[in-house]
């Protein structure tokens, strides 16, 4: 007993591990907020929680329940091997709606919150994508995949199956798109269906929209009306170019079906996420006025019901609205919006469009309203996904869940700090400088130069795991991030300034903000730096590599765009470029060749690591096979990844571990 007391006595004195830099491996196994639902009441959370492997040491997904007015820890509400996603409440806050795979497909089921089993809602013969529950719990909608022109669920199911018994392969096609970020179309469309709730399961549901040939726009595009008889939806109408315009409207159908009626049919830009108050007096939704533009400003509009007017509210905030929620007041709309590097909350008042910001640090995201409470997720350059709560005026700010608490205890981050300077035009540009994680201001360290994508993107103070910035902090580098002409979160003037201009003020930008940060912290060491980049950022890598051939050590091109006539034919969202470059590749004056990276490969030099992913039909693999030739035929130092099973992004674990030492095998062989 006194060797055990002599020891235990040892080990507390004993100072606590010391913490380590960022690894992909730590990167894998930290716990993730997938959906999270907010009770009309206020009173309870629930979340969908994806374990890492870490702590708790498991890959476990599931519901986790917080009721709100106790301090107590969360409930874990379900421990089955099929995950569930797309919570909702039901409207007396007394039980919670998700889909799973319990039965053999992806079915709605319902959890009563005072006990007892799950309860399966839906037994159709096809999966369920998404749905929504009508205010009066009487009405479900739910988004299933099906063969237009079918009025029946089984139509569909009988058309796959007559599909498995075909002896060829062929896939044929008399319109566009014919394929879509990482699939072949198929003859099927995710359409708007209905189906009345009552004691027995649901095995039947009506479409809506059966004889269209089109996609709703997802579920989180649909809504009841007030008075549960319609619902409303996001969809682009029937035709045959829907692959090269933007013109998403809202439409309203009765739950029994019959006309389709166009409620923003004189905006032939995008229309979407339509939304009602409590009291019904409005509906709100979000509107872009240009057309074909995909990045143009959300604006949010609101509709008055009794009156028919309808109007833009704060028509001077010039920031793209992502989403919003009613308040509990019915006239105040409370918003998240990209603003300065951040995604924050704004409060926007409906009669005379007052625009009040409530919180701005990080990326706010899954805003939810209800009772005098905000509750939503939040993630930062030095922390993943939590959720948060704070009072509508922006007080009280709460952090309600801490899932990594533990994971965290084991990394140390590199400091991070916003800064701007004079960019293109002599406008302020903003960018984001991370520290290795440990810094010491003596010693000179190599430049990790991170160039983000979209092109109407940002790299702001966000945590990720494909472009984690302290991945390369952890590494030993200064990690910096310019948001460039083009970026979104500083107006819509600054977004569209790259339209029509991919290689002039981005570029300048560039080097603008690479001199200003290596005269502002010296201990940045210069000649040890490599630009990284995917999708335009990989872009951005073949356009410097012939624009400015001696900026950097290295370079990395992940999805990268090399010869842009041919990327216009291969691309599927022809809206995209045709907007952004000036119209089709063929069309007079259009700059596929004035900013084509291709056109300038007679001065590359820098070497470069290029990673393409075969199913990748966004950016498609000839565009990295491209300047890997280029590379190659000019004696170059380059490398070819290729990853066959992944798209635009890489999203497999052991492929992310991969892709990280890739990259950082490269960086160092040319930094250090």
């Amino acid at each position: 007993m006194k060797y055990s007391l002599m020891l235990l006595s040892v080990l507390a004195a004993a100072p606590l591990a010391a913490k380590q830099p960022l690894t992909v491996e730590h990167l894998n196994q930290f716990n993730k907020i997938s959906a999270m639902s907010l009770s009309a009441d206020g009173r309870y959370l629930a979340y969908s929680q994806t374990n890492g492997g870490y702590e708790p040491a498991d890959t476990s997904s599931d519901i986790y329940l917080k009721d709100l007015t106790q301090n107590s820890a969360a409930q874990r509400l379900t421990q089955t091997d099929a995950s569930e996603r797309a919570l909702a409440f039901s409207q007396d806050s007394q039980a919670l709606y998700f889909i799973a795979n319990r039965s053999g497909s992806n079915q709605v089921w319902r959890l009563p919150l005072k006990g007892g089993e799950a309860l399966q809602v839906t037994d159709l013969p096809l999966p369920v994508e998404g749905f929504k529950v009508a205010a009066d719990g009487k009405t479900l909608a739910l988004a299933l995949s099906v063969l237009p022109d079918c009025n029946t669920l089984k139509c569909t199911v009988d058309a796959k199956a007559a599909e498995q018994e075909r002896k060829d392969s062929a896939l044929v096609y008399d319109s566009l798109m014919v394929r879509h970020w990482d699939h072949w179309r198929t003859p099927y469309r995710s359409q708007l269906h209905v189906a009345p709730l009552g004691e027995g399961r649901v095995t039947v549901a009506k479409n809506l929209i059966s004889e269209w040939d089109t996609d709703i726009a997802g579920m989180d595009q649909v809504a009841f009306t007030p008075d549960n008889q319609h619902i409303v939806f996001s969809a682009k109408a029937p035709g045959v170019d829907q692959a090269w315009h933007t013109n998403y409207d809202i439409f309203q159908v009765s739950v029994n079906g019959g006309e389709k009626v166009n409620l923003t049919a004189d905006n032939k830009a995008w229309d979407a996420n339509p939304k009602f108050s409590a009291d019904g007096r409005f509906m709100a939704y979000l509107a872009m006025t240009k057309p074909g533009a995909e990045a143009d400003r959300f604006g949010l509009m609101l509709l008055d019901m009794v009156t028919g007017q309808r109007k833009e509210l704060a028509a001077d905030f010039d920031r793209s609205v992502s989403d919003y929620q009613f308040g509990s007041d019915n006239r105040t709309l409370y918003v998240t919006a990209q603003d300065l590097g951040q995604y924050s909350i704004f409060a926007i008042n409906t009669s005379f469009g007052d625009v009040r910001k409530v919180y701005s640090n990080g990326y706010a995201g899954n805003l939810q309203v209800a009772s005098d409470k905000l509750v939503f997720s939040n993630h930062r350059l030095d922390m993943p996904t939590e959720i948060f709560q704070l009072s509508t005026d922006g007080g009280q700010l709460t952090q309600l869940t801490d899932i990594n608490a533990k994971w965290r205890e084991q990394v140390q981050f590199g400091d991070y700090e916003q800064f701007s300077f004079k960019g293109a035009n002599d406008a302020t540009v903003y960018g984001y400088l991370v520290k290795p994680w440990d810094f010491d201001a003596s010693k000179k360290y190599p430049m990790a130069f991170l160039v983000h994508g979209g092109p109407q993107g940002s790299f702001g103070n966000m945590f990720n795991e494909r472009w984690n910035a302290q991945m390369y902090a952890a590494k030993g580098y200064a990690v910096v991030m310019v948001d460039f002409h083009g970026s979104t979160g500083y107006g819509q003037a600054f977004t569209d300034a790259i339209s029509r201009d991919w290689g002039g003020k981005p570029l300048e930008d560039l080097k603008k903000g690479f001199e200003y940060i290596v005269s502002a912290q010296p201990w940045i060491d210069s000649d040890r730096a490599c630009a990284l980049g995917a999708s335009y950022g990989g872009y951005m890598m073949n356009w410097i590599a012939g624009n400015w051939p001696t900026g950097f050590k290295c370079l990395v091109n992940h999805a990268g765009l090399y010869d842009m006539p041919s990327f216009y034919g291969s691309t599927e969202e022809l809206w995209f470029p045709e907007y952004d470059l000036g119209g089709p590749a063929w069309q007079e004056g259009s700059d596929y060749q004035k900013f084509n990276p291709a056109a300038h490969a007679d001065k590359w030099q820098t070497p470069m690591l290029v990673i393409h992913g075969l199913k990748d039909y966004r950016v498609p693999y000839a565009q990295g096979l491209g300047a890997f030739t280029t590379l190659q035929r000019k004696g170059i130092d380059s490398r070819l990844v290729i990853f066959p099973d992944e798209n635009h992004w890489i999203l497999n674990k052991d492929n992310r571990v991969r892709w990280y030492n890739e990259v950082f095998a490269w960086l160092d062989k040319y930094t250090k």
